[in-house]
């Protein structure tokens, strides 16, 4: 059964398609049947910029629990990455102040 549901997230960032680096402006998202992957649901997700037409689209689809993990992997390089750009920071974890 199809969920038709898509969830829209406006980005600003780039994706890599057959014909090189496009700037993608949208992702969505949804939970439903995979075009391509052995799966019987996946997540599914299209980087695009409609502003381009149909060939500016990076497509993805996973399990649920690749999913899960992509998620994880992001928050955590995400709260790494914001550490590291904290006012007094260093490599040794030592405050440069």
């Amino acid at each position: 059964m199809c969920t038709w549901i898509v969830e829209k997230a406006d980005i600003s960032g780039s994706a890599k398609g057959p014909n090189g680096w496009f700037p993608v402006t949208r992702a969505n998202v949804c939970y439903d049947h995979p075009s391509h992957a052995f799966l019987e649901h996946s997540l599914n997700i299209d980087f695009v910029n409609e502003e381009l037409g149909t060939g500016a689209r990076v497509a993805v689809e996973m399990s649920a629990e690749s999913a899960r993990s992509l998620v994880r992997a992001i928050l955590a390089a995400l709260e790494t990455g914001d550490g590291q750009h904290q006012p007094g920071y260093s490599l040794s974890g030592a405050s440069a102040d």
